[in-house]
């Protein structure tokens, strides 16, 4: 009978909707650089040390350039879910987000995205979930702490956009068949005055409800640690 059921369900699998989902229902996230794990460490007067974060930033974005942007996503009103009816195979919009939101590290005004002066942008990003919508209809808000040890070593961090959030209209995601021009939306931070000549571990958080960012046996399950070390 297993088996029966089993050859049943496998007749008619969607290309849309996976009939089977990771077991994550809900948001973890990811930082950009990401190049050899979660350690972010460079010298200013060096910038062999930091030239290869540069680069893959300017990469990563470049799908999150304005004119790109406009050209195949359409603007969406803020504040609210972007809810699309239709057939699952129907094509759906996507919502715009510039490379010009992230202002400071958005690498057009300053292409070394702050690494020249030792305050580095590092890029936060929620994973895809097929139909999630976040935060119960109130944008998941996001915040950043010394992980472990002395408090003082994390003085400052700008976040663009300047609200600190992922707006709703991103959500829901529906497919990667269907939402072909789709772009996550990002959250840049901007470590402006983070202890120098010294690696700190650093720990982001998302915010909102419904949102789980304690669990010590998941580090990406709405949260992310990661080590960050600017020399002279």
């Amino acid at each position: 009978m297993f088996a029966f059921c089993l050859y049943v369900m496998l007749l008619t699998p969607s290309p849309y909707t996976p009939r089977f989902q990771d077991y994550v229902s809900l948001p973890g996230v990811m930082i950009r650089p990401y190049l050899n794990g979660f350690t972010i460490a460079f010298s200013v007067s060096q910038p062999n040390t930091w030239q290869s974060y540069m680069d893959s930033m300017h990469h990563f974005l470049a799908a999150y350039d304005d004119k790109v942007q406009e050209e195949k996503n359409i603007e969406c009103v803020p504040g609210q879910y972007f809810i699309q009816g239709g057939n699952d195979s129907e094509e759906k919009k996507a919502c715009q987000f510039k490379r010009s939101l992230l202002q400071n590290c958005s690498g057009i005004e300053d292409p070394t995205f702050g690494y020249l002066k030792g305050q580095p942008c590092i890029l936060l990003k929620m994973n895809r979930i097929i139909g999630y919508c976040s935060g119960a209809r109130v944008p998941v808000s996001v915040d950043c702490k010394v992980q472990k040890g002395n408090e003082s070593h994390l003085r400052l961090v700008d976040f663009y956009p300047g609200n600190e959030m992922f707006d709703l209209t991103y959500d829901p995601y529906y497919s990667k068949f269907t939402h072909v021009n789709y772009t996550s939306p990002l959250v840049a931070m901007h470590f402006t005055d983070v202890q120098k000549n010294y690696l700190v571990p650093i720990q982001c958080c998302l915010n909102g409800k419904g949102i789980i960012n304690n669990l010590n046996s998941d580090r990406f399950l709405g949260q992310i640690i990661f080590t960050l070390g600017s020399g002279k």
